[in-house]
């Protein structure tokens, strides 16, 4: 058995006893859920990168992921050489925009 204050990210699992590796699973799981609930109450922007990111962020293939990102999309998208950084809060909104357009 190995001391709590032992315990660390070295630590091989099986040297823990099972109380010990349930709290580290539940201290783990606690540490997620904190991260995911700082980042939805993040209100900072967030961005996608790269055709990939507008990719699976619309859920299109490459081409037309291109496409939108020379046409539609234009607004949203900041490109340096072959960097590609996309507001993707303002890409939706863009891509809705259009999509309403289109539909009237």
């Amino acid at each position: 058995m190995i001391a709590k204050n032992e315990i660390n990210e070295n630590t091989p699992v099986a040297l823990l006893t099972l109380g010990q590796l349930k709290e580290a699973l539940r201290n783990d799981e606690t540490a997620i859920r904190e991260r995911q609930e700082r980042i939805k109450n993040d209100t900072s922007k967030r961005y996608v990168f790269g055709l990939a990111g507008i990719r699976s962020l619309l859920g299109v293939s490459l081409p037309t992921a291109h496409r939108l990102k020379n046409t539609i999309l234009a607004g949203a998208v900041s490109q340096q050489g072959r960097i590609i950084v996309t507001d993707a809060e303002k890409a939706l909104q863009l891509f809705h925009d259009y999509k309403e357009k289109t539909e009237d």
